[in-house]
């Protein structure tokens, strides 16, 4: 089941420069993968010339190139190298922890934002983005579509908000493992998650070896080190316990610390492996600003 997470403030704006630049980034980090940087098989619409020759009845007349048709005298169609639309596969964590947040936003507000900016992106030149998210029982998939449709979608989805805290719920691991089955073309694959989860390592390196994988990890400053709060009852969002610490103990700030120091230095070397870029985002930070930083 999903829920509005409490406290949420929403991406923030999405000014269409910012947009623009994140184009750009992305297209560069993605390794030419976006629509226009692959050929396609064979003739048709693109921007890249294939062949000049002489207009035949039933060719398109919008096609007739001026130049060549004024230098030969007779009328020539331009056929070019057709552009891949290439599709964008978004996996998108709703689990509970991703509720979370201390800055100016819960790290779920971020990854909407970060979903809503590469989907603006994708279904651009005639791109198509998909949608695989954790949710419920199993992961809930959009299929890849293209233009103003996929977008009104993709909000639409994004609006259902996360998984309620202890509900049971497919991990990302299963999420990526969809993917795998779903995207059988050579594609770029944009993972939008606080990476707390287990068992996500494999299936990523299973999609980097067929696609370009960019993952966005959403963080919180609260997570790197608990702060002398005294004695606190927390809620562990991905199993509904209840779990008492003393946050005035040094000792345990510091074990806390060290463990989370170890926890991320296992992500950097699980993406590492995979070959998949890292980007981390702060809810305490203008996210937008550092994810085009991240991808110039």
């Amino acid at each position: 089941m999903l829920v509005a997470a409490p406290g949420r403030q929403g991406p923030g704006p999405l000014p269409g420069d910012a947009i623009d630049r994140l184009d750009v980034g992305l297209r560069r980090r993605a390794f030419g993968l976006l629509p226009g940087d692959h050929r396609a098989v064979g003739v048709g619409a693109g921007t890249e010339l294939a062949q000049l020759r002489t207009y035949e009845p039933g060719d398109d007349i919008r096609r007739i190139d001026a130049a060549a048709s004024a230098r030969t005298g007779l009328p020539h169609v331009r056929l070019d190298v057709p552009e891949r639309a290439i599709t964008t596969w978004l996996v998108l964590d709703l689990s509970a922890s991703m509720a979370f947040g201390t800055g100016r936003r819960l790290k779920s507000d971020v990854a909407e934002g970060v979903a809503e900016a590469i989907g603006r992106v994708a279904v651009r030149r005639g791109g198509r983005v998909a949608l695989v998210a954790s949710g419920n029982d199993r992961p809930r998939v959009l299929a890849p579509s293209g233009g103003r449709g996929a977008l009104a979608a993709l909000r639409r989805r994004l609006a259902e908000g996360v998984v309620a805290d202890g509900a049971a719920t497919a991990g990302l691991a299963d999420s990526l493992t969809r993917v795998g089955r779903l995207a059988r073309a050579r594609g770029l694959v944009v993972v939008v998650s606080d990476l707390r989860d287990d068992g996500w390592t494999a299936p990523l390196r299973r999609l980097a070896a067929r696609h370009t994988v960019v993952a966005i990890e959403v963080v919180d400053p609260f997570e790197a080190a608990l702060p002398d709060a005294g004695r606190l009852m927390l809620v562990d969002p991905e199993r509904g316990r209840l779990v008492e610490a003393d946050t005035s103990s040094p000792r345990l700030r510091a074990a806390y610390a060290a463990a989370e120091a170890r926890r991320r230095e296992e992500i950097a070397a699980g993406l590492r492996r995979a070959q998949a870029a890292h980007v981390e985002l702060a809810t305490d930070r203008d996210w937008l600003r550092d994810l085009g930083a991240a991808l110039r």
